[in-house]
């Protein structure tokens, strides 16, 4: 059994940061893509940012991308979402999840496991 752990929501002005974590266990990584989603009410889950095991690989939507880093620490059983020059429209509960394939990993059907989420509010 595969779970994540989420830390780092808060509320924040704009213009602010915050970072975001997730540890997973077992501490070996069994899947490809490491990523990020949110979700805000009367919307779709929306893909954030994703990496790879390794850290070779990365991928922003075009919201975040300039703001956000997505990064692995190199026991590669952690990662995080650094989040800066955060805006209004960045209110949402953030998910970490990890995907069988990188090929995937914009497609929140595609992940096999999801954290508990985290919640983000950014004030104007």
């Amino acid at each position: 059994q595969v779970q994540l752990v989420e830390s780092g929501g808060g509320l924040v002005q704009a213009g602010g940061s915050l970072r975001l974590s997730c540890a997973a266990s077992p501490l070996t990584p069994i899947r490809n893509s490491l990523g990020w989603f949110r979700q805000t009410p009367g919307k779709e889950r929306e893909f954030v940012a994703a990496i790879t095991v390794n850290g070779a690989l990365t991928d922003y939507a075009n919201s975040v991308n300039g703001r956000f880093t997505i990064a692995r620490d190199n026991a590669r059983n952690t990662w995080w979402l650094q989040m800066n020059s955060l805006l209004p429209d960045d209110t949402a509960v953030y998910y970490c999840a990890v995907g069988a394939n990188w090929f995937y990993r914009k497609e929140g059907a595609r992940y096999d496991y999801w954290g508990q989420g985290t919640q983000v509010t950014v004030s104007s």
